[in-house]
């Protein structure tokens, strides 16, 4: 698991870093690298530290991946090299293995050729989430301890293995044999030359969808890649569903056996990860934050001249906030928009400008007033400490923190970034400090009940770990997960 040292927190170290995204298509006789293109580009939120694209034309594997956004590594030159109508696409963050181009996805593999197989088998896949048991799978078969630079390549490598082993397999036999050995969160694309293949863990922590386009087939992250390329929305993938898409279409396999299918969809997709435009359960996002806003101006009331946003992920739960509220909503920063989500840097001080590089505040909207403040969360607390000062220094005569969720105090292992215990504010200070900490007038979070009502699918299986300390798949030692104790309530 990666994890992100103090002197590299960002601007947005009062959230947490991102999953990747995956995309797959599959449009017989249409040539797909730009529709590839478009979906990784939906997609960006997710990771913004590499991304790639593999295409096949049926005879050969195509793979172009490289450091840095969608835009920079495609253009109109690469992509009209990639010629096939199947592809899968990927962005990443990194939360296990370096950043490095190496670990940049797309994987591809070969199989070795045998008299059983002259044929060799190849195919590249793209990994959203996090493996919990990859040092004792590598330590299974054989691979030395360093040795494995990310779980996704160790995946690969099982595979590849089975292959080898088995001439009598393809890729969708040596899936089901590996499948149940992994353990983790792991929503998956892959491609071989004739098929578009789509994995979800079973336990579901990271979303995947099916859509439909006039002549084939779409698997994405979130429902928006598929309407940035006019893709008509199927369905969700199942936890624990193995689906295969050829020229027959779809078909469906469940390679875990029942007990073990328990859905546990990332309750954080709701709160800040996936887009606003997306739809899980469904639900649509930001219909659902601005219901978390609802509940917590119920929660959390105040006496305030103005309900403001923190741009982006906290202007929905601040709209619900003031219309249920009747306090007067409006904008008071401004966020400049060329500045990503992955800005570094190296101190608190340079911290604090980086939080003037990227919002400036409206004087005039805020001067004078008592401010209510809404944000998804809190990760850190620096940035919203640098905030809170310069929306003071700014003319506010008081500000009021209110947060769309629980208190964040444990780390994730299924896929995002968040640090360990020691770098998460509400593990070791109560929420009174916390306000001291920042600043503010005072500091409220909306409860685990109210978030998951907001959500429109209060039963329909999440994972809360980050907040409840409760893991539903066990983490070994070995990923620096503290001994669990019972989550200490605000």
């Amino acid at each position: 698991m990666k994890r992100v040292p103090p002197d590299r927190l960002g601007v947005d170290d009062d959230a947490p870093r991102e999953a990747c995204g995956v995309f797959g298509v599959y449009a017989p006789g249409s040539q797909v690298a730009h529709l590839a293109f478009d979906g990784m580009y939906a997609l960006q939120h997710r990771g913004q530290e590499s991304a790639g694209m593999a295409v096949s034309d049926g005879a050969e594997i195509v793979v172009v991946k490289d450091m840095g956004l969608v835009t920079n590594v495609f253009n109109e030159r690469n992509l009209a090299g990639l010629q096939g109508d199947l592809a899968i696409g990927h962005t990443r963050y990194s939360t296990t293995g370096a950043s490095t181009w190496h670990n940049a996805q797309p994987v591809y593999r070969t199989s070795s050729p045998s008299p059983a197989r002259p044929t060799s088998v190849a195919f590249a896949l793209g990994h959203n989430g996090n493996l919990t048991n990859t040092d004792k799978l590598a330590a299974e078969i054989g691979m030395l301890p360093g040795t494995v630079t990310s779980d996704s390549d160790l995946l690969a490598e099982l595979l590849v293995r089975h292959l080898d082993a088995h001439a009598e397999d393809d890729l969708e036999a040596a899936l089901a044999a590996v499948l149940p050995v992994l353990e983790g969160a792991f929503s998956l694309v892959l491609l071989d030359h004739q098929r578009l293949i789509g994995v979800r863990d079973p336990r579901g922590f990271r979303p995947l969808c099916l859509g439909k386009l006039d002549q084939g087939w779409v698997l994405g992250s979130e429902t928006p890649a598929l309407d940035i390329i006019g893709a008509h929305f199927v369905r969700e993938l199942d936890p624990g569903e193995l689906l295969v898409i050829d020229s027959d279409g779809p078909r469906s396999s469940r390679p875990w056996p029942a007990e073990r299918i328990d859905p546990k969809l990332c309750l954080f997709e709701f709160v800040y990860l996936a887009r606003p435009d997306s739809r899980l359960y469904g639900q649509e996002l930001h219909s659902a934050r601005t219901r978390m806003g609802e509940l917590l101006a119920d929660q959390a009331p105040v006496v305030a001249d103005m309900v403001m946003g923190v741009p982006d992920s906290g202007l929905p739960a601040a709209e619900g906030y003031a219309r249920r509220s009747g306090i007067r909503y409006g904008h008071g920063l401004v966020k400049n928009r060329y500045i990503g989500r992955t800005f570094i840097v190296p101190d608190q001080a340079q911290r604090a400008q980086g939080v003037r590089r990227k919002f400036n505040p409206l004087r005039d909207a805020i001067g004078g007033k008592r401010l209510v403040v809404v944000d998804d969360s809190i990760v850190r607390g620096t940035t919203l400490r640098a905030m809170v000062r310069m929306l003071r220094e700014a003319g506010a005569t008081e500000v009021h923190l209110r947060i769309s969720s629980p208190p964040y105090r444990w780390p994730c292992y299924y896929g995002l970034d968040t640090g360990s215990r020691a770098e998460l504010i509400a593990a070791n200070l109560e929420v009174g400090e916390i306000c001291a900490y920042i600043g503010a007038d005072s500091l409220a979070y909306l409860s685990l009940e109210a978030l998951k009502e907001a959500t429109g699918a209060p039963g329909a299986g999440f994972c809360d770990a980050c907040l409840t300390g409760n893991y539903p798949a066990e983490v070994p030692v070995t990923l620096g997960r503290e001994p669990q104790v019972a989550a200490p309530v605000a």
